[in-house]
Formats: C-alpha cells, structure tokens, sequence
C-alpha cells in the first residue's frame, strides 16, 4: 500500500471530521507531518480540481492526490525540503499559489501564554486579536482569541470564501486561546470568528473583542488594520506627568462627534476625523476649551446609544475614517494645546449576537446569574470582573487608547452600577457579597487597579458617579478609589433644579444652591453641564430657565457665570455654548444658524470670555479642591437671592463674585470686601456684548467701611440676573 493510501486509511474519520469542519484540532493532521517513514504534507482546498507542492520557482515538488471527496488533498514532501508553497487549481481551471498556513508554528511564545492566562499581560491587544506579522519571510497576519469553552474556533473571510473548514485555529488548552498565522492576510481584509461551542453547535458569527476596526453594520465584520501614522506630538507626550496637575485650570468642552457640526449640504453627513481636525479643534482653541471630551468613540452598533453600548473596546468607530484617521484628530488637538479625554465604559456591553454575548456559547465576559451579569435598565450585560481574563481585556482597552491613540484622559462610565450589586435592582433581584454587603468588592478592585494603570501613564481619570460613596477621587492608600477627578452629580441637580424656578420663587430654594459647598471639598469636583442634561425630555439648557425670552438668556448667562467661579474644574456640554433652543438630537448637527441672532451670539461671546478669564486668573482655577480657595461673602441674603463669595490662589490674591439671581436691579449694593484699595468688574454678565441691559459698575475705591465681616466695602449696583467678578487693583 503506499504512503498516501495507508495514511488515508489511518486517519479515515479524523479526514471526514476536517471535511465536515467538526475536528478541534487541525494542526496535528494538516501541514507537514510524519507517515511511516516519509514526510505528507496534507491540505483541505475544498474548490480545488487540482493541488500541487511546488518551490519558490514554481517547479513541481509533487503532484497531490485527493484523500476525501470533501477536498482533503495529501502530497509527499520530498526529502531535506523545508519550504514549500501549495498551487491550487480551481474547478474554473484558473491557478493562484499560496503558503499553506498549517507549516507555521504557534506565534505566542511561551511567556506570552504565561501572562495572558495570568491575566497581567498590560499589552493584551498586541497578542490577542489580528496582527499584521512577518514571519519566516512571509507577511500575513497572526489571529488570537480566547474562547475557552469552544470546540473549535476558526477565521473567516474573503480570503477563504468565508467557510470556517480552511481556517481552523490552535487551542491552547492551558488558557483557552486560540492563535493561527494566515500569510498573505493583510490591512484592509474583513473577517470574523466562526466558533463551535462544546457540543458542536455552530454559534452565531462573532466580531472580534481585540479587534482594531469593523466593517459598517450590517456586516459587522472586523478588519485588519496595521497602523502607519507617525506622530508629531513627542513634546506634548514628554510633558505628561504621572502627577496630575490639579492646580492648572481645567475647561472641558464635551462633544458628540456624529452631531457637533453636519455637511447639510451633502445629504447631511457626519464630519470625518480629518475635516474634525480642521473645525473643531480650532473651534475649541479660540473658544478657550482647555480640553476636549468626546462621547465613546469605541465602536458601537446602535447610533442611539451614542456609543455607550460600546462592542469593540479598541477600535475607534468606522463611522468617521480609519484608526489612523483618528489618530491625526488626537494629533491635532495636540498641536493646539488641548487635552483629550475619551468617555470609556467597562461597565456593560449590549446583547448584539455577533458582540461579547455568550462569546464561546457559554458566559464568558458577562456572569452566568443574571441577578449579577445583566442591566436590566439598560438592556445590556455586566461584565464579570471577578474574572481575571475580563479584567485584563478592560485594563487592555484602557491602556491601548492611552498609549496607541495617547489619550489623556478617561471618563468612566456609570461607576455607581458598577460599585453596588443592588443598583436599581429590587429585594430579591440581587446577590450580596462574601460579607452579605451590597458593594461589588470586585469591581472595587477593578477600578483602583484602573487608575494606578491610567496614572502611571502619565493620563487622567474621570469618575461619573452619582451617590455618596467615599473617597471616588481619594488615593487608593487611604482607602479611596483612586480616581483623579469626580463628576459633581449633586451639585449639577441642585443648581440646575434652582435655576429652573420662577425668580420670585428662588427664595424657598436657596439651599440648592449654597449645600455644594458643604461637600465641595470632599472630592476632587468637575462640575459638568453634560449631554444627560439635555436630552430625554429634560429640554436644553436655555429652555429650562423661567421668563422671557431676555430673562431666560439672562438666567443662563448669571449661571454659567457663577458656575466658572464655583470650586471645582468645568465641563460644558456642545451647544450649550450657543444657548441652543432645543434638546440635543444624535442624529442632527447643532442650531449653528442661531448665531446670526445676537442673544445666542452673546451667549457664545460670555462662554469664551469665562473661559480665557478662568484660564489666566489663578484664583478661580488654582485652590479648587481646600477651603484655602474659597470663603462666602453671603450665603445667607436668601430675601434677596444674593450669593456672595471670594475666590483666592496659592498668592493670597483674590476676586470677589457676585450674583443677582432675580431680575429687579440691585442699587446701593453694599457688599463686604478684604483690601482698601480700588476695585473693578472684569466680567459683567449683564453686559451689552452679551445681549445684557449693560447695567454695572465703574471701577471705585473700597470704602473704609465694614459689611458682611469685612473691613471695607463697595457701593454696587447689581444688575438683573447677572454676575460680576470684581477684582482689585494692588
């Protein structure tokens, strides 16, 4: 009998379980193996008439016989050859010659395995996902997955005709990773994972979680993407510091890129990263944004997410160019001056079958017990961060945007769902902890361990949490989560629940707007005027403010007015800037055309001016998070619905504040102030550049007499609905 026949027969149902892609294990019969005392190279081609082993000149090594009807063909390798290429003969007669992808060996070395099955390998999305590799001299791309409890797990595309038999890949057992070297797969190909789960069933096709870009849906498809930007920001990255500064002024301008500004004129098209790079940032420089803060750019499925049901956790969304693409934005922004921070969610992912859910047929990112793995709020599953693998996946993601893309900041997502097992969730409807508690002890340790990452890279971190757990913003030494900075929740409700009332009313209500500063100084605050303050029936800004048309811009202005003197850094949301009418829509560009409108123009004009006047006085930026920053004039003239307070920096130099929150004008005025000396207003919002009624002050010299427990005083007019900063001349 010869070679090829005994060898047939020997592996009779292994050929048949190949052919019908049901065998878990490829590399131990295809490529270059052993039979009896020759070497068969074995190779399924399933559209192939003819299979030859040929060399690197095309010569003929040896002609193939077909083993299976199925396509399994079987060669005999000649003897001292190593390397050797497959020509294939389709049924149409055409020819074409490839590297036969089961002759390489497994691309994960051993330390590699070691650490992913560890899970503390920092660098995952280098080892895991698709890769663009030269191996032996030939180029193609390295695939890696885990999915532990599937049966078999392969690659597909178009280089392959999409059929999960020519692809199968390597198990690693020991980690439950896959891994295989496809030469000739390059940037710019689609694929995706056909995996069997344990009992064989064929499961949907899945993306892939590492994967650095996707196809538009519906395809859903990844793409390999090799990387050839060459940055210019090395200064910029040089300059980051593992110590935040949290004395600089911080002014976060936040932004949805699908609906910040649309090509109306070309069937209403987003902006691509490019044309982002040549509006927005110099739109956020010459407003005087300090930094940038983009809703999850991660690709998502669903537009109406607005990219917090996030899907492919390192790949920014195809939906304005390329990876590259996004790395010039990032770049450019750079170049202006301005940080960039990222909206990132780790705390859920959506049930899209070709997403996370149920990856190799069983829970593998998510829990199994839905009282701990789903969101029933949102629709959406919680990752198991008791899982060492899930872990390292969202600290990957995490550092691959810091380092890959050199972001500098994250914001994280709903941290609150995260900390408590009982979020939104009834008597019954949750699990305690190991000590009968409700806090997710190991999503606790999931995120200090996040922000030692994020700050050893020299990035920031953003907390959106919205209860009274201690210590969001507090190091990780004294028991606090370790976060650098926490949104200021409560203080956004208080203020903007104040602002909304009647002004006749203000004065039942004055606590809402004195209590943040109880607590103002327990956390490291933004305070954020975000995207949720807009949408969902809440109205816009503007159109949450009580009167007229004038007295509703008035309103607005007095506020933002008070809030850039308020501790704590700042964080706008896109519009707001303009005094937009009407709630943000994902899917429209803002009012731009409000501006030829001179209230909403002056709206624009204060905001600018807030932000270069924050920017280049210390004392409103520089002590936000002590007491040693900040003391009242009066807090307590509620009759009046007068507040009154000081600003101070590290040099003891100050700037007094003042606001009228009613529309009657305020003469004679006399308000309390440190130094004998002359003051005068730098911000009036009631000024006419503003769309104000221009009532205010000259500059005038502090009187030698006391009020509010001072020792000198000035005589003021305040106007209607405004602030005043005031500052003295020494």
């Amino acid at each position: 009998m010869s070679t090829i026949a005994a060898d047939t027969k020997r592996h009779k149902d292994a050929f048949q379980a190949l052919v019908e892609g049901n065998h878990a294990d490829p590399f131990s019969l295809l490529g270059v193996h052993r039979s009896g005392n020759r070497r068969v190279v074995r190779t399924l081609q399933p559209h192939a008439s003819r299979v030859e082993i040929v060399d690197a000149e095309g010569s003929v090594l040896s002609e193939m016989e077909r083993a299976h009807a199925g396509g399994l063909f079987i060669g005999v390798l000649p003897p001292r050859k190593r390397h050797y290429l497959l020509r294939i003969t389709n049924a149409g007669g055409d020819s074409y010659t490839i590297e036969d992808h089961y002759r390489f060996a497994q691309t994960l070395g051993d330390m590699d395995l070691y650490y992913l099955g560890e899970g503390s390998d920092k660098q995952i999305y280098e080892k895991l996902g698709s890769q663009v590799r030269t191996i032996d001299g030939v180029k193609g791309t390295r695939f890696a997955v885990w999915a532990p409890n599937a049966k078999r797990v392969s690659v597909i595309g178009s280089f392959n005709d999409w059929d999960g038999r020519r692809h199968v890949m390597r198990l690693h057992p020991a980690n439950g990773i896959w891994e295989i070297f496809i030469p000739g797969v390059q940037s710019g190909d689609q694929y995706k994972y056909e995996l069997l789960d344990s009992d064989g069933h064929l499961l949907p096709l899945k993306t892939d979680p590492y994967a650095y870009y996707h196809e538009a849906p519906p395809g859903n498809a990844s793409i390999v993407f090799e990387s050839t930007y060459e940055w210019q920001d090395q200064d910029w990255m040089n300059r980051r510091s593992s110590t935040p500064e949290m004395d600089g002024p911080i002014s976060i301008y936040e932004v949805h890129l699908g609906s910040w500004r649309r090509k109306a004129d070309d069937h209403n098209r987003y902006l691509s990263y490019h044309e982002l790079a040549d509006e927005l940032v110099g739109y956020v420089k010459e407003m005087g944004f300090t930094h940038v803060e983009l809703l999850p750019v991660s690709e998502h499925p669903f537009d109406g997410s607005w990219g917090y049901q996030p899907i492919g956790m390192f790949a920014p969304t195809y939906r304005f160019g390329d990876p590259d693409d996004f790395r010039y934005l990032v770049d450019q922004f750079h170049a202006a001056g301005i940080s960039v921070i990222i909206d990132w969610v780790p705390a859920h992912f959506p049930r899209d079958e070709h997403g996370l859910r149920r990856f190799d047929g069983t829970a593998l990112y998510e829990h199994e017990d839905p009282r701990k793995g789903e969101h029933a709020d949102w629709g959406t599953l919680i990752f198991n961060f008791g899982r060492r693998e899930v872990v390292n996946y969202l600290l990957g993601s995490a550092l691959y945007w810091i380092r890959e893309f050199h972001i500098d900041g994250i914001r994280v997502d709903a941290v609150a769902s995260m900390l408590y097992l009982d979020y939104s969730r009834e008597d019954g409807q949750w699990v305690p902890n190991e000590f009968g508690g409700n806090e997710n002890l190991e999503a606790v340790e999931f995120l200090r361990t996040l922000n030692r990452e994020v700050h050893g890279y020299g990035a920031t971190s953003f907390a959106e949490e919205s209860t009274a757990w201690p210590g969001v913003s507090r190091p990780i030494e004294t028991g606090g989560l370790g976060f650098t900075f926490k949104w200021n929740m409560g203080w956004m409700n208080d203020t903007l629940s104040y602002m909304s009332e009647d002004p006749v009313h203000r004065k039942y209500h004055h606590d809402k707007m004195t209590f943040g500063l109880v607590y103002a100084f327990n956390e490291n605050f933004v305070l954020p005027l975000s995207h949720d303050e807009v949408v969902h029936g809440k109205r816009s800004l503007l159109g949450r403010m009580p009167g007229d048309e004038w007295q509703q811009f008035a309103n607005l202005r007095a506020y933002f007015s008070s809030m850039y003197a308020h501790p704590g850094k700042k964080l706008l949301f896109m519009g707001s800037e303009i005094a937009q009418s009407r709630e943000w829509a994902h899917d429209q560009s803002l009012d731009w055309h409000l501006l030829q409108y001179g209230f909403h123009s002056g709206v624009q004009k204060l905001v600018r001016d807030l932000n270069h006047l924050y920017r280049s006085t210390p004392a409103l930026h520089q002590i936000d998070f002590s007491g040693d920053g900040f003391e009242w004039i009066d807090w307590s003239d509620r009759d009046n619905s007068i507040l009154s307070w000081i600003r101070r920096d590290s040099q003891g130099r100050h700037i007094a504040c003042v606001t009228n929150f009613t529309p009657v004008v305020r003469e004679g005025f006399r308000l309390g102030v440190p130094e004998h000396t002359q003051y005068r207003e730098v911000l009036n919002s009631d000024s006419h550049h503003y769309g104000g009624s221009n009532v205010g002050n000259e500059p005038q010299h502090a009187e030698e007499q006391g009020a509010h427990g001072r020792p000198y005083s000035l005589v003021l007019t305040l106007p209607p609905l405004a602030t005043l900063y005031l500052t003295p001349e020494s």
